[in-house]
């Protein structure tokens, strides 16, 4: 396991995004790498005029629902049910686990095939199952890379982004047995595909995660570009849908709403390659939903943390961050990184330090499909740390003094007085060990002749 997984569930942000860091080539492709994503997202929605009226109304939608979400899951449930599908309430991560295990175990499966759930990484399916016999096989591209690499998702829609080609044919060759050396995308692709049919057509059952849970249908809708989940539900006789309670949508209308805002926001395209709802199960066989909480209702008493439940994890806030760009997804202490993960991830966060890896830009809300005011939540959970006393230790033992140092006229003055000269006449090698972790990857700024106050008073009357 590389340094970085290693480092994935211990140490404050700024620690682990300096272990990412120190690959400079890295970082820059990683970085270009999403903004590309970021400006196909830019094209998509420049394309449709009515691109700014889609956020409004998915906000909307998004809020009404969850104003009224215990009335449009007793619904879901209703209708699911009478569809023949089995529907499953778990409180937490643990008790989904065992719900996943029961129905597993009541048919003897011993392997299942998964496509994408973010849920099921938040809830550490893969381990708890493996630990009980079953193997599980990630079907996704990008999530069986990084399963095969035995590393957690650093992106919620391209899960491997961290990676290089030539990482990953190192990788398929070690475990897949393809040609030493080779780094060409198609035919990893094509290695891949070949290994994943013999997966689909000798598992027992299939598991996938719910992009929305349309509630006066009682069907669920999940999309993917590459048919992962589709095969994976039509060839066992089993299959299993995981979801948040935030995933309800009241009708198609609102489903279409969202569908037509969620690839062009993640990844630039129309719509996904496949958009599948499934609303019962096969002939023969047994379709189970099981909904999850896992914090979910707590955030709702909370207004601003309410708004982070409209996310439709298209990973757009992500490929615009600056922050996310260049520290990279281990960096974060959850298993979603970058602004939607402080949003709903935070409050789990025992270093306390993620709410401020943030530069408070508005990037990520300015790009939202479902206007979720992400800057806003992320500045609302500095405030929840400071009332409980959970500051990281500099904004703790440091801020304050900062604070008394910046109220006074005559020590700020005289400091920057000392600045500006230093600044002139001392070779930067000199004072960059000053400017802390901030002059690292910077350069020092040019003295200016004077303070602003300074010549302000000089040039008033003119």
């Amino acid at each position: 396991m590389s340094s970085q997984t290693t480092a994935l569930n211990s140490g404050v942000h700024a620690k682990k995004a300096d272990i990412f860091c120190k690959d400079e080539a890295r970082v820059d492709w990683h970085s270009k790498a999403l903004w590309v994503l970021r400006e196909k997202r830019d094209r998509a929605a420049g394309s449709l005029p009515e691109w700014e009226q889609l956020r409004q109304l998915g906000s909307e939608m998004k809020l009404h629902t969850l104003t009224h979400l215990g009335e449009y899951l007793e619904t879901f449930e209703k209708n699911c049910q009478a569809n023949g599908i089995v529907v499953h309430w778990a409180k937490d991560g643990a008790e989904h686990n065992q719900i996943v295990h029961s129905i597993l175990a009541k048919h003897q499966v011993k392997k299942l095939v998964k496509s994408k759930s973010m849920l099921t990484e938040e809830c550490h399916l893969n381990p708890y199952l493996e630990s009980k016999g079953i193997e599980v096989i990630d079907t996704d591209l990008g999530e069986r890379i990084i399963q095969l690499a035995k590393q957690p998702p650093s992106h919620i829609v391209v899960p491997a982004i961290h990676m290089k080609k030539e990482e990953v044919g190192d990788l398929f060759h070690d475990k897949l047995g393809t040609e030493a050396g080779a780094s060409d995308p198609t035919y990893l692709t094509r290695a891949a595909r070949a290994h994943l049919r013999e997966q689909f057509l000798s598992a027992d059952a299939a598991m996938t995660g719910v992009n929305m849970a349309i509630a006066d249908k009682g069907a669920v809708v999940v999309c993917t570009n590459e048919g992962n989940a589709d095969m994976g539900a039509n060839l066992p006789k089993l299959q299993l849908h995981s979801m948040g309670i935030d995933k309800m949508v009241p009708d198609l209308d609102s489903a279409a709403i969202l569908l037509r805002t969620l690839a062009r926001n993640a990844t630039g395209q129309p719509i996904t390659t496949y958009s599948s709802f499934y609303r019962g199960p096969q002939d023969g066989g047994e379709m189970h939903i099981i909904i999850v909480d896992n914090g979910r209702t707590d955030m709702l008493k909370d207004k601003i943390l309410a708004e982070s439940l409209k996310c439709i994890r298209c990973g757009g806030c992500l490929n615009t961050c600056p922050v996310y760009r260049r520290s990279g997804g281990y960096s974060y202490n959850y298993t979603i990184p970058g602004p939607i993960g402080i949003a709903v991830g935070a409050q789990a966060d025992d270093t306390h330090s993620i709410p401020w890896a943030c530069t408070l830009c508005g990037s990520c809300s300015y790009v939202c499909p479902t206007k979720v005011p992400l800057d806003k939540i992320i500045h609302h959970h500095r405030r929840l740390k400071a009332k409980a006393g959970k500051l990281p230790y500099g904004k703790r033992n440091y801020m304050p003094l900062v604070g008394n140092f910046m109220a006074s006229e005559t020590m700020l003055n005289c400091s920057m007085s000392v600045a500006r000269t230093a600044l002139r006449i001392l070779p930067g090698s000199l004072l960059k060990p000053f400017s802390g972790a901030w002059g690292k990857y910077r350069e020092l700024p040019v003295a200016p002749k004077s303070s602003f106050e300074a010549w302000f008073n000089k040039n008033r009357g003119q």
